[in-house]
């Protein structure tokens, strides 16, 4: 979720009315459309200092490979922040002994940092405009890591249970991270550092599991908030040292007050001049489109659902595959180790994608004039999304113990792992591409919101319904995932191909539709417009 007046301004002088490219969200807050209307008007003030006075100095100038490393830090940061949600899984059981409480108790400091860090991620989302990137990944990365503490030295479970909301609501998440790769990269240049952050995004949740069964097995349990404070911290200072301001309003507020300094005292920003800060009105109202879109857009709704269960079920597996995977006379080092095949999965998931982006970026480029609807963005998907529920069947049904051998179900969670990451990302692409810039941040928080809360969900149900269902638990509950996976993805082959006849009568995706044409009719497209890649 970011603004880019700098993108704004591009994009309308080429009047192009293609779909826009995955974090092209320029007008996503009123404080966003206040700063482009106001840099426009205060063009003939000498003292008003503009970005395109210092666009040599705003992200996009920055070299390649300093974009690229401030990615890579920023894999780091949403790495830890799912790192937190995850290993948790792993301090269950030493929870249960040290604290005497129920599995369905321990499980709760699990389930409310996900379902806070999914409001968090909306909350922190509109100061991450207003103060900046660096400011607001600072902030969440020192009170996340604050939390850390009272964790590991709680006398009473309900004193975990707090902090741990508290660490979760927070986590900044991608609400900021992907918002950066919006202040570095064009619209048309965005797609490999976004799949980059969207890797980092679901990766996070592997890794936790992995060093987790470790440190069940060697260490104490106020171990596994400490090693969490350890990875933060480390991030965080990597973060610091590393990574600069890539907010464009904050940077030439930054540059104005440089110049004042060197002698130029009547210099002001265009936020400086105008005072462009948000009030508690604009803060609500941005953060309450996300849930409307979410319940009253079909597109959102459906989309984020299958994107919201298809997270789940990876948390859902933290209890599961103890379970499934003791039938091996597997130890807790053992079962980590279980969820590499998820991980293979996110990685060839993420190799298709470079492999759809470089065709579909060669197909335009040499056919610029071809029409690009939104529902192309969903074809690779089509192939994709039958391998969740396909994955859970076969999952289910290979989870018997001896003498099936451990790694056929292993090879099947494969599937999931591919179908996670596709629906990840092939969700939120076609979502900007129906919504467009005005509306597609919101669209995406929805399905960002989903993803997050349905995890939390999954830890308090994980062990009941692979406990409790008949004689053979473990492969009806994995069936009736399946199952439900197979009712969830249907509306992506709904959508393809009736999409603009569902989303005709949204007022939203309607709006957007209006201002292409009419962008189009006046703004002829020249030369300088960039194709941006389609699912095709």
């Amino acid at each position: 979720m970011a603004s880019n007046n700098l993108n704004a301004s591009r994009s309308t002088s080429t009047g192009s009315s293609e779909p826009q490219s995955i974090l092209d969200v320029t007008n996503k807050t009123p404080y966003a459309d206040i700063t482009h209307t106001l840099t426009t008007t205060s063009a003939s003030n000498p003292n008003v200092l503009r970005e395109s006075d210092v666009e040599p100095k705003l992200g996009f100038s920055f070299s390649s490979r300093r974009k690229w490393w401030i990615i890579f830090v920023i894999f780091l940061v949403q790495t830890s922040m799912n790192f937190n949600a995850s290993v948790y899984g792993n301090a269950v059981h030493p929870i249960m002994n040290k604290y005497k409480v129920s599995q369905m108790v321990a499980v709760a400091g699990q389930g409310v940092f996900l379902i806070a860090y999914a409001f968090g991620c909306e909350l922190w989302a509109p100061w991450s405009e207003e103060k900046g990137r660096w400011w607001v990944l600072q902030m969440s990365l020192g009170l996340v890591n604050l939390w850390q503490i009272p964790c590991a030295l709680a006398p009473w479970f309900p004193m975990v249970v707090v902090f741990r909301a508290l660490g979760g609501l927070s986590s900044a998440g991608g609400s900021v991270t992907l918002g950066m790769v919006a202040d570095m990269w064009h619209p048309h240049e965005q797609q490999f550092p976004v799949a980059f952050v969207v890797l980092s995004s679901v990766g996070g949740s592997i890794f936790g599991p992995v060093l987790g069964g470790f440190i069940e097995k060697h260490l104490d349990l106020q171990w596994n908030f400490w090693i969490q404070l350890l990875f933060g911290a480390t991030v965080q200072l990597i973060h610091f040292f590393t990574v600069e301001e890539t907010m464009a309003s904050c940077i030439v507020t930054k540059e104005a007050a440089k110049r004042r300094k060197a002698g130029e005292t009547e210099i002001r920003s265009v936020a400086e001049v105008h005072k462009t800060s948000m009030t508690w009105k604009d803060i609500s109202k941005i953060w309450i489109r996300p849930f409307r879109m979410l319940f009253c857009e079909p597109v959102v709704l459906f989309l984020s659902l299958l994107s919201g269960f298809s997270d789940a079920l990876i948390f859902t597996f933290l209890d599961a595959f103890g379970k499934v995977y003791r039938q091996w006379n597997f130890d807790s080092v053992e079962i980590g180790f279980t969820f590499l095949p998820i991980g293979l999965g996110y990685l060839i998931a993420y190799a298709i994608w470079m492999l759809v982006i470089v065709r579909n970026n060669r197909f335009h480029k040499a056919h610029p004039d071809t029409p690009k609807p939104a529902e192309h963005r969903l074809k690779w998907l089509m192939w994709t999304a039958p391998c969740l529920p396909i994955g859970m069947l076969a999952f289910a049904w290979t989870s018997t113990g001896l003498p099936m051998n451990w790694i056929v179900p292993m090879l099947f969670s494969v599937l999931i792992g591919i179908a996670n990451f596709a629906i990840y990302g092939a969700t939120i692409d076609y979502m900007v591409a129906v919504y467009g810039g005005k509306y597609s941040a919101c669209a995406t928080g929805g399905n960002g919101f989903s993803r997050d809360f349905l995890a939390g969900v999954a830890a308090f149900y994980a062990s009941p319904l692979y406990s409790n269902l008949r004689d053979r638990p473990l492969q009806y509950a994995s069936t009736l995932l399946g199952c439900m996976a197979f009712l969830l993805i249907i509306p992506v082959y709904i959508f393809y191909h009736y999409g603009p006849q569902i989303y005709k009568k949204s007022k939203y995706a309607q709006e957007i539709k209006a201002e292409r044409e009419r962008s189009e009719a006046v703004l002829p497209k020249t030369e300088t417009s960039a194709p941006v890649a389609n699912w095709e």
